[in-house]
């Protein structure tokens, strides 16, 4: 764990949305901050576009996407924050957050889960760096200083390098270390297949597509909002679901009532670019990948392939990707996000790796209490995550007090909308 909580982040004093915001020097001579706190999502609007104009980290940094999130799960104005820094009056930063309880504790976080893979603040990253370690610091105090409502701010899976820039956001609450982000970054196809496949890979991937060519007509194709999205987003989810059940894991997407979300962003007019990637074998959808494209990045955040054990012999899921990896690289993407937690794509994939931090602030005396604790979850989770002997137990275990306990609902058909 790095970094220590700021005890000027235990200053609950709510600032009001409509108070004028009053200059605050900031250390080194930098400038002067100014913070003011919206629960208007609208209000933010231009600024956060100029923010995110020319790249984001994740979806969850999107204006469109949280949008559609806020209004598919129906979240109140009063559960919204939108914190916005200025120094010298130019937009440094902003902080979208939602109010919400968890497990009766009531947090600032982030709006989707791990919906969107990583997370950071929105901000201008090159005025961030400028500000030095003593500015950065003055901000963030400013900012979350000006929070009320809640006892912590909790902000899962933010990236140590973003905008390249290093650390910008050791500044921000306590940290900790407990993933790491996966991404392509190539200038052509030609770059990848050159530094990612030897000769035994390029064999291994011919003949697997020899045995799925073996099984029918085999076809790729990639689907844009407002074109004919439904039947490839129903399948993908009914194939995730398949998945789920046969690891014993819970569908969050059903039981939480998610599918519709991702149907609303790929209709037309979302706002949000979407690009399904879907393998089919004669007329069959036999892998499809869910991706949220802005500018040069393109960011996968969900794929599926087949349960039919005869058609995972031509290994569908691979083979889908290796005709994306083909394609996109030559048709302008520079990074492609695969998310984080290690997995075999990933490995044969994936030239960039960046660690995640988890990221804590207290604003309470019990909120320093419940930050301390959830560290030690998360350590203790790692440790799980790592060993293949208590991961299974783990789950075996959380499978039978679900059980018990009535927790899991059927999940029925996961081509429902919700």
């Amino acid at each position: 764990m790095s970094g220590t909580l700021t005890p000027a982040l235990a200053n609950t004093t709510p600032v009001a949305p409509d108070m004028a915001p009053q200059p605050v020097p900031v250390a080194d001579a930098h400038g002067a901050i100014s913070v003011v706190v919206s629960h208007d999502l609208a209000e933010v609007e231009a600024v956060w576009r100029e923010l995110t104009d020319k790249a984001i980290e994740s979806p969850g940094q999107s204006f469109d996407f949280i949008r559609a999130w806020v209004a598919h799960r129906k979240i109140a104005s009063a559960d919204q924050r939108y914190v916005v820094g200025r120094v010298d009056g130019a937009a440094v930063a902003l902080l979208p957050l939602h109010r919400k309880r968890v497990h009766g504790l009531p947090i600032m976080t982030w709006f989707p889960g791990a919906n969107a893979g990583c997370y950071a603040p929105v901000a201008d990253y090159d005025r961030l760096a400028a500000l030095g370690s003593a500015g950065r610091c003055a901000l963030w105090t400013e900012m979350t200083s000006a929070l009320d409502g809640a006892d912590v701010v909790y902000l899962r899976s933010i990236p140590t390098e973003v905008g390249g820039h290093q650390g910008l956001f050791d500044e921000l609450g306590a940290t900790l270390a407990v993933e790491t982000l996966y991404r392509s970054q190539y200038g052509s196809w030609e770059e990848c297949d050159k530094l990612q496949r030897n000769k035994s890979r390029r064999k291994h991937d011919r003949q697997q597509g020899d045995r799925l060519t073996a099984m029918g007509a085999v076809s790729f194709a990639e689907i844009n909002n407002g074109d004919d999205t439904q039947d490839a987003i129903e399948t993908m989810f009914r194939q995730r679901s398949a998945r789920f059940k046969a690891q014993g894991i819970r569908d969050t997407f059903v039981q939480d009532g998610l599918i519709s979300f991702y149907h609303d962003l790929a209709a037309a007019g979302s706002g949000v670019d979407v690009r399904l990637h879907v393998l089919r074998l004669d007329d069959q959808i036999v892998a499809v990948r869910y991706n949220v494209v802005h500018n040069e990045r393109m960011f996968c955040l969900i794929s599926s392939m087949s349960d039919d054990v005869a058609i995972q012999n031509g290994s569908p899921g691979k083979q889908c990707l290796l005709r994306v990896m083909q394609s996109v690289f030559d048709n302008g993407t520079a990074v492609f996000d695969m998310g984080s937690g290690f997995t075999d794509e990933k490995r044969h994939w994936c030239n960039v790796q960046i660690p995640l931090q988890q990221h804590y602030i207290g604003l309470t005396r019990q909120g320093a209490l419940i930050v301390k604790a959830h560290q030690i979850f998360q350590k203790t989770r790692a440790r799980i995550k790592a060993s293949k002997r208590l991961k299974s137990a783990f789950r075996s275990g959380r499978q039978l007090f679900e059980r018990l306990s009535g927790a899991v609902r059927p999940t029925g058909s996961a081509g429902s909308s919700d």
